[in-house]
């Protein structure tokens, strides 16, 4: 075990557990102002919800003992052998329960991105049972696929540094599922639904931006170069989104918007998330520019498709994921990490074509089970608001509260 490893792990998964509330406020400064808190309230609460459920099942799920390379058994339930000794299949150098807590936070802001999609317009109970169900169907063995040993789509040789597939594409193919069965906001095309308070978006985006140092720089598992260098590709990925996109907007609508360099930033990170540890600072800068145009062109055509996704989540985290997950099998250099491919800008064709049946596999199925668990859970329980709770906003009629008093 290593205490320099172990003490960079645990910073991570504290900057990771930081996104969620970050996420909250990005996300609550984009609804009007009647429905602030309960936007807020659906990422808040996942840290809860999904902390318990990835205690008792989640974990074990996703990485304890394979089962035929789909799902981990239930050996681990809650937490059941999972101590303070490393795994011999996971982060050797730290002890296992650290490497549990730092997981335990992807699972957790995963389902919270995916509520940006239906915001201002879901049930609070209901949203939380298709939360939960989720999770245990798509994100846990989408999860073990991948991440976990065993896992067959790893076994074929699919990679993702940081999320790009397990968090980016699952939550974004789940967003457009929702938007699909739940339908777009009362007045949607005749009615204005501008940003409440872009400042607290703002707040948002750099909680966001700092805790993605955690999120792609402890992917490494260790307090080491690939470490190191994803946590610069990080940046440089964020900051070139920002850019590009700010500069899309220039050149299609004559002016350049906060909200506009808050989506770049993220939408350059998501679409680093995948590679960040198998490219070098100029790829991950052109990475960001990618990302940033190919998500701006992606958000601007949802109006033309009259897709409500409310807050850009399958314009800006399933095709930044996508792309990113792309970029891997043409900008991965062995050279940069000796433990990965080299991609098709360095002569090998067959990374990439992995890499396009992972995006397949997981989009398909994470839609698929996303679509039905929508139909379920609405025809059952009604998942989303009634025209006068809609309304009135989600703040009043969910929560009985105010966020502004006059």
């Amino acid at each position: 075990m290593n205490s320099a490893d172990t003490a960079f792990i645990l910073a991570a998964a504290g900057l990771v557990m930081l996104m969620t509330p970050g996420l909250a406020l990005f996300y609550g400064g984009m609804v009007r102002g009647k429905n602030v808190l309960g936007t807020i309230m659906q990422s808040l609460f996942l840290i809860a919800l999904i902390s318990i459920e990835w205690v008792y099942i989640g974990y074990s799920m996703s990485f304890g003992p394979d089962v035929g390379g789909i799902v981990g058994d239930l050996s681990w339930f809650a937490l059941n052998g999972v101590t303070a000794e490393p795994s011999a299949d996971y982060a050797t150098t730290i002890p296992q329960i650290v490497f549990m807590i730092y997981q335990c936070m992807f699972a957790v802001i995963t389902p919270a991105l995916i509520t940006g999609a239906f915001a201002e317009r879901v049930r609070f109970v209901p949203f939380l049972l298709f939360s939960v169900l989720w999770s245990v169907l798509v994100y846990n063995p989408v999860c073990h696929w991948i991440w976990g040993k065993g896992g067959w789509l790893g076994a074929y040789g699919v990679l993702d540094f940081a999320g790009g597939l397990v968090v980016h594409l699952t939550c974004g193919a789940a967003a457009l599922a929702g938007v699909l069965v739940i339908g777009n906001r009362k007045g949607y095309g005749r009615t204005s639904f501008m940003p409440h308070n872009l400042p607290m978006t703002m707040m948002g985006t750099g909680l966001l931006w700092f805790g993605w140092f955690g999120f792609n720089g402890g992917s490494a598992l260790a307090a080491d170069g690939i470490a190191a260098t994803a946590f610069v590709a990080t940046h440089l990925a964020g900051m070139a989104g920002m850019f590009m996109w700010v500069v899309m907007e220039w050149f299609t609508q004559k002016r350049a918007t906060t909200l506009g360099a808050a989506s770049g930033a993220i939408a350059g990170l998501a679409t680093i998330t995948p590679t960040a540890g198998f490219v070098g600072p100029n790829a991950a800068i052109l990475i960001g520019f990618i990302g940033g145009v190919v998500c701006f062109i992606a958000v601007n055509s949802k109006g033309k498709l009259k897709l409500d996704d409310s807050l850009d989540v399958v314009g800006i985290h399933g095709v930044g994921g996508l792309i990113g997950t792309l970029c891997l099998g043409i900008f991965a250099s062995s050279a940069v990490n000796p433990a990965g491919p080299d991609g098709l800008l360095y002569g090998s064709g067959a990374q990439l074509v992995k890499q396009v049946v992972g995006i397949l596999v997981v989009g398909v199925y994470a839609f698929v089970v996303s679509w039905v668990l929508f139909k379920v859970i609405h025809a059952a329980l009604g998942l989303r608001l009634d025209e006068e709770a809609e309304v009135q906003g989600m703040d009043s009629s969910e929560h009985s509260e105010t966020a502004y008093n006059n």
